[in-house]
């Protein structure tokens, strides 16, 4: 069963402004640690594909927090939240801390992706819940 559905597009040039405004500490308010060590290796290789990862972290960040319903309170926070990649390349979702066990109680599971080009970055995620017999 849909738990909830969330969907979001960032500008990618206005996070641009905001890391040539703040530099790595607007990085660091997104991302958790795990993140920050992808972007910065990214970052340094390539400046645009910094950007661009970031964005899109922030992106998917703001829909699993809208498809969950508590938006940017807690127990969601941005650095509670982490988008990782599994080895097949699909995106996921990993929770910390007190998120986590808010998302675990509620027996919840979700599905999230995320696309950038040019200008934007857009990611749409769909939390269920489980049933009993573990859907």
């Amino acid at each position: 069963m849909i738990y909830g559905i969330g969907n979001d597009i960032c500008d990618i040039r206005r996070i641009r402004a905001s890391l040539d405004r703040h530099g790595e500490r607007f990085a660091a308010r997104i991302l958790c640690e795990a993140e920050l060590t992808v972007w910065r290796a990214r970052s340094q290789r390539w400046p645009e594909r910094g950007v661009r990862y970031l964005a899109t972290r922030f992106s998917a960040k703001e829909a699993f927090s809208k498809a969950i319903g508590l938006g940017m309170v807690m127990p969601m926070t941005w650095r509670a939240c982490e988008i990782v990649n599994l080895p097949s390349g699909q995106p996921a979702v990993r929770l910390h801390g007190p998120l986590a066990q808010w998302f675990g109680e509620r027996g919840l599971r979700c599905h999230i992706s995320l696309s950038d080009e040019s200008d934007y970055a857009a990611s749409f995620c769909v939390v269920e819940k489980m049933n009993e017999i573990g859907l």
